[in-house]
């Protein structure tokens, strides 16, 4: 525990004295999750989106929430944390984590779409988008995003994978 102690230490010092940084809190919000303490955890993670609206306290609030077992909540924070940044691959595998529990699919469809727009060289964008298209009976769709993914990188076993099971389908 010292070394959190430490942490826990320089992070206060640091929102002490930095007042117009979000860093410091998702500090503090990142060592209460690994001391177990949620409550706090949320109290900082809020308190840096009151400095400003950043991806990473909204996926740490969406994290909490989902080790809380709230997923309808933990899932809007993802969705509103991948809109802000589409790059954040943590919120993004939680997005579609959560939108697999709760049937969403069809909803986060067009937010991996817009990543894979944006990150076209990302092959785990693709793939997941290829997995949710596969869900919701868009095979064409979904072969043409494995198809891109072996075009780029032949060797992609997971790709093999998914094209080898769109082909016996």
């Amino acid at each position: 525990m010292g070394e959190f102690d430490k942490a826990e230490n320089y992070y206060t010092r640091a929102s002490n004295s930095i007042s117009d940084s979000p860093e410091p809190y998702i500090g503090l919000a990142t060592i209460a999750i690994q001391k177990g303490e949620f409550d706090s955890a949320l109290q900082y993670y809020s308190k840096a989106l009151e400095i400003g609206e950043n991806d990473k306290a909204l996926t740490g609030i969406g994290l909490v929430k989902m080790e809380l077992g709230d997923d309808k909540e933990a899932f809007n924070y993802f969705e509103k944390a991948t809109l802000l940044n589409p790059d954040n691959v943590v919120a993004l595998n939680c997005l579609v984590r959560q939108g697999y529990k709760l049937n969403k699919i069809d909803k986060i469809i067009p937010i991996l779409s817009e990543s894979v727009n944006i990150y076209p060289d990302k092959e785990e964008f693709r793939i997941s988008l290829a997995g949710c298209l596969i869900s919701t009976g868009k095979t064409a769709e979904a072969k043409k995003q494995i198809e891109i993914v072996l075009q780029n990188n032949p060797g992609s076993s997971i790709a093999k994978e998914f094209y080898d099971h769109l082909a016996a389908a």
